[in-house]
């Protein structure tokens, strides 16, 4: 084992972990002050539940010796023979921290969904939601892309979660927003973020964390986490550009919001190619991303769906560009252990990328509508209308965010 790589792991997962609190903050501030706490509690409890359910047995079938290409067995269950001697995905750190590192990507997947569903669930179904929804979509699609699947076998490129993390939840957004149906006054009153500088606290603790996401990935203190760390800023920040650009120019003045949704864009679309492709085509991949999710956005209130915070525009379209775009720019002139994308001689790789995020929307936006059904039966979806005007955090958790 490596003392350096150790190190540099310990410090890249506490990063990542801190991703989920910055994505309260993200969220918090851009719904109604009367369901801020509703909205940060949703993303903080992940923090506790997808903890135990990790260890319980998430981590197993997520990265488990493989079963027929699509789920890990249960061979680790209760983190059995997942101890601090290396394991089998890096030779240079303990198992457990590896563990440990892929535990805080498994707690914001779902709290992504929180921000499309916004304002309108109930606390109880969130929970339900969130057990069921990791068990059965996230743990699969980990495996097929990262635990020995059929998508890694088939040479899909993920370097930090663009299909398994931004596509799987972006998917599962749009499946929720269809399930849940709209706010009430959507379309016909004027809804706001009602804290913006905290929004922006959000996006900077992200954008921060973000490096532990994608370097982290690298698994080592190396050459590959410093391309992945720079790729990651400059995309982030031509994605902050090209989305205020466009909003410019549609709009007529750019929006602090916009700067801000746009980084997040360009974080999104970056994190499936990071350890793939130059520093070049990382500005490219953001440039697109700014531009290409801002217009996501904008169609929305046309296709008629409420999606609250726009995942996804921003992490569905942005996480299915990033994708493709990894099929486009990869190279292994950055990385020998990547492959060539289709600017570089291998078109074949495109296509790779296209199967894996088709099958990953499929999964994803097919298993969330049955799971989301099956709990609108059961214990029913959303908070009454009359607790929906009063807001989730006087009706879900009696007390309030602000006393002035």
């Amino acid at each position: 084992m490596n003392t350096g790589d150790i190190a540099f792991m310990l410090v890249a997962s506490a990063m990542v972990m801190l991703m989920t609190p910055g994505l309260a903050l993200f969220y918090g501030g851009m719904v109604r002050s009367k369901n801020v706490l509703g909205t940060i509690m949703q993303n903080f409890i992940c923090l506790g539940l997808i903890s135990i359910i990790w260890v319980a047995y998430g981590y197993s079938v997520a990265f488990g010796p493989d079963i027929s290409g699509f789920i890990g067995n249960l061979d680790w269950v209760g983190l059995k023979g997942v101890g601090l001697t290396v394991g089998p995905y890096s030779s240079t750190i303990p198992h457990l921290l590896f563990c440990a590192f892929q535990l805080m990507f498994a707690i914001i997947t779902p709290a992504l969904i929180t921000g499309a569903i916004a304002e309108r669930m109930k606390f109880s179904a969130f929970l339900l939601f969130t057990v069921l929804w990791s068990s059965l979509v996230y743990l699969p699609v980990c495996h097929w892309v990262w635990g020995g699947g059929w998508l890694g076998k088939m040479g899909a490129l993920d370097f930090a979660g663009g299909t398994v993390i931004h596509i799987n939840s972006g998917a599962a957004a749009l499946a929720a927003v269809l399930v849940l149906g709209k706010r009430k006054g959507w379309g016909k009153e004027s809804i706001h973020p009602h804290n913006l500088p905290m929004t922006v606290l959000g996006t900077g603790l992200l954008w921060f964390g973000w490096f532990g996401f994608n370097a982290g990935s690298a698994l080592a203190a190396g050459p590959l986490a410093t391309l992945a760390l720079f790729t990651t800023q400059v995309a982030a920040g031509a994605a902050a550009l090209s989305w205020t650009l466009a909003e410019t120019m549609l709009q007529g003045k750019p929006t602090t919001l916009g700067a801000a949704s746009g980084a997040v864009a360009g974080l999104v679309a970056i994190t499936p190619a990071a350890g793939f492709v130059s520093p070049v085509s990382a500005i490219l991949i953001g440039l697109v991303a700014g531009t290409l999710c801002y217009l996501a956005v904008v169609a929305k209130s046309k296709l008629g769906y409420d999606d609250a915070l726009d995942v996804v525009g921003v992490h569905g379209v942005g996480g299915l560009w990033g994708a493709l775009a990894t099929g486009l720019f990869a190279t292994t002139t950055v990385n020998p252990n990547g492959a060539n994308g289709f600017f570089y001689g291998n078109p074949s790789l495109l296509g790779v990328q296209a199967l894996g995020a088709g099958a990953a929307i499929a999964y994803s936006l097919i298993l969330t509508f049955i799971i989301l059904k099956a709990i609108d039966a059961t214990v029913g979806l959303r908070i009454s209308a009359e607790e929906e005007q009063q807001g989730l955090d006087l009706t879900q958790h009696s007390e309030i965010g602000y006393t002035i």
